[in-house]
């Protein structure tokens, strides 16, 4: 190797990871390899409070539904309901049973008690209102949308359509939700007349909401215009995900998980245009590589949400993935020495943030094997990828914790 190993090697700090970067990005990712650990929530809450006080961010963004996320935000920037409402209506996926999100939610609040507006803290979902056995109703997005033009006194004549058309395309919610559609495509309602007509209807919205931003903006709030932009992004990507669900050809997987992903990156963009953004979602949907898996015995493959987001951004996203040396409670043990989570796992230091191009280089070509993990839940480091993160947090053991179990 040209460089000692050890040369890469830093304390897991904010002032590190700035180091790493030519100035600080609007963006900044921290990525995970699996789900559902507290130990690593843990130490995202500790980064993220530094970057916070030290850099200025002001947004903190999760993989967690973006509708559900405004619960959330409501309560951290205002005192909206509980803290057990929060955790309860605010997050998807399982993540509001975690203690290290309930830590995160209940110090935002703290921090932004009695500071103005324009200083608080905002939080925010990034994922479409999806689960791994199918996607949500695009109802409670389209409604909203609609409701929002109807009151902010947008004329009738320009809506594509009243509150009853409304109800009477979308039906019953349980058309839309029905697990079975993950595996049947002809269990979905995704490409019914009445879903064709939707989607029509949800671009027009859409288009009618910018083409009355300046109108929108004075007679509510440029948070209200906002959110009705997030509610018009999920019910479109809603809708074309619904679309694919209901498509019998080779490209459905890869349509769905690209959908998914892009409606992440739209709504990071998103949420970057505001100000700085701290987002903290897998590995897979934050790097800048293509992303693969296999599913149904098939490899799938796309470019994540931070790819999609790198591009339009460019140095203005960066990205740090996680490593892990074991996780005994689900049979990942000790990293094989000649792999990088290996080599990593023979340094002294429990944690520790790599420079991961100077890694790349040290380790030179060929790049060590990817480790091979025996738990599904589990992702381990592409050498590939090395060059193409900004850093990468090493956690040489992960204690078994109380989060929520495994979800997508």
């Amino acid at each position: 190797m040209a460089t000692d190993i050890r040369d890469t090697v830093h304390a897991v700090d904010a002032s590190a990871v700035m180091e790493l970067l030519p100035a600080r990005p609007r963006l900044l990712a921290l990525g995970e390899p699996t789900h559902g650990e507290d130990a690593l929530l843990e130490l995202r809450n500790e980064l993220f409070r530094q970057l916070i006080e030290q850099e200025g961010y002001r947004t903190i963004a999760i993989e967690s539904d973006c509708v559900k996320g405004l619960v959330v935000d409501d309560y951290v920037t205002s005192g909206t309901g509980t803290l057990d409402e929060a955790m309860e209506h605010g997050f998807s996926h399982g993540w509001g049973a975690s203690a290290a999100n309930r830590e995160l939610v209940r110090w935002m609040r703290a921090h932004n008690d009695g500071l103005p507006a324009s200083e608080r803290l905002r939080f925010a979902g990034i994922d479409g209102p999806l689960e791994i056995t199918g996607a949500a109703s695009p109802r409670q997005a389209l409604t909203a949308l609609h409701g929002y033009l109807v009151s902010a006194g947008v004329d009738a004549e320009l809506l594509p359509r009243t509150a009853h058309s409304l109800d009477r395309l979308l039906g019953t919610d349980d058309r839309w939700t029905n697990p079975a559609a993950m595996r049947d495509p002809s269990q979905s309602a995704g490409q019914s007349a009445e879903a064709v007509e939707l989607r029509v209807l949800a671009d027009d919205l859409a288009a009618l909401l910018d083409a009355r931003t300046p109108q929108l903006i004075a007679a509510t709030s440029r948070d209200e215009w906002d959110r009705a932009r997030l509610h018009g992004r999920t019910a479109s990507g809603l809708l074309r995900y619904h679309h694919w669900m209901a498509d019998t050809s080779a490209a459905r997987m890869t349509w769905l998980v690209s959908v998914r992903d892009q409606m992440m990156a739209h709504n990071l963009l998103a949420l970057a245009a505001r100000g700085p953004v701290l987002v903290h979602a897998h590995n897979s949907h934050l790097q800048r590589e293509r992303s693969t898996i296999r599913m149904g015995g098939l490899p799938v493959e796309w470019w994540s949400a931070g790819a999609l987001v790198s591009a339009h951004l460019g140095k203005e996203y960066a990205f740090v993935a996680t490593a892990l040396g074991t996780i005994r409670h689900q049979g990942v043990d000790t990293p094989p020495p000649d792999s990088v989570e290996g080599l990593l796992y023979a340094l002294p230091e429990e944690r520790c943030l790599i420079d991961a191009p100077r890694l790349a280089t040290a380790l030179g070509d060929p790049r060590p094997a990817t480790r091979v993990s025996p738990w599904f839940g589990y992702a381990p480091l592409d050498p590939a990828h090395l060059a193409g993160s900004d850093g990468i947090v090493f956690v040489k053991d992960v204690p078994r914790g109380q989060g929520p179990s495994l979800r997508w």
